[in-house]
């Protein structure tokens, strides 16, 4: 099987920070996709480690709840199903409206032209069909927002989420459909931070996760039913 891991070891860290830290980002990006079993001799060469920190790292993907443990067949990526999406874009939806609420008082003016060059780099990200190159530049409009807001426990919080959000944001960009829909969010809510219009920036914020959340349970029943055929 071939694991596709980033095998750059970070020596900073202790070992089995690190492997859980490659393992994590792997799972998240999609690069360890879920029902994938997670086989510690081919991990532990593949990271030039030995299986000892392999098998720290995923009893710590396990609490997070990124593994589970399967019995006769072991660690397997945990499955992405609507109920986990749903959890963590009822979250998101609450503090992404807070956010735009709170960048509409606080964004700077060096601030707003970074976020109208992150809303042109995503429309060009989205015409290169690279899908990592999209969810980076999604990621980045979004963090320009956040960071806006001035409320470094905010940050902190959505910092934290954004990442398990990943995994989803992946399975939301598959559907090309949607990269011109994407952009034109994108814009409309850049618009309305730009006019300092708090209630069409919340309005747009809560439309923005609500889409995604519907492509995304279409993504997921695409990706069971092919499971099944």
């Amino acid at each position: 099987m071939n694991h596709n891991v980033d095998t750059e070891i970070d020596e900073l860290l202790p070992l089995r920070d690190v492997v859980f830290k490659k393992l994590r980002k792997a799972i998240l990006t999609g690069n360890l996709k879920p029902g994938e079993r997670l086989m510690e001799i081919h991990l532990a060469e593949k990271l030039g480690v030995s299986r000892t920190p392999i098998r720290e790292a995923i009893r710590k993907l396990e609490l997070e709840g990124l593994v589970q443990m399967i019995p006769r067949r072991g660690a397997v990526v945990t499955e992405i199903t609507e109920k986990s999406m749903k959890d963590v874009l009822e979250v998101r939806r609450a503090l992404d409206v807070l956010s735009v609420e709170l960048a509409c008082d606080r964004i700077t003016g060096e601030e707003k032209e970074m976020l109208r060059k992150a809303c042109q780099d995503f429309e060009d990200a989205t015409k290169t069909g690279n899908l990592k190159e999209i969810a980076e530049q999604d990621v980045a409009f979004h963090d320009i927002i956040v960071e806006a807001t001035r409320n470094s426990k905010l940050i902190q919080i959505l910092h934290n989420l954004s990442e398990q959000m990943f995994r989803y944001r992946f399975e939301y960009i598959k559907d090309f459909e949607q990269h011109d829909n994407l952009a034109q969010e994108h814009r409309a809510i850049y618009d309305s931070i730009m006019r300092c219009d708090k209630e069409k920036a919340a309005d747009l914020a809560k439309i923005h996760v609500d889409n995604q959340e519907t492509a995304i349970i279409r993504q997921i029943r695409i990706e069971h039913d092919r499971r099944l055929v």
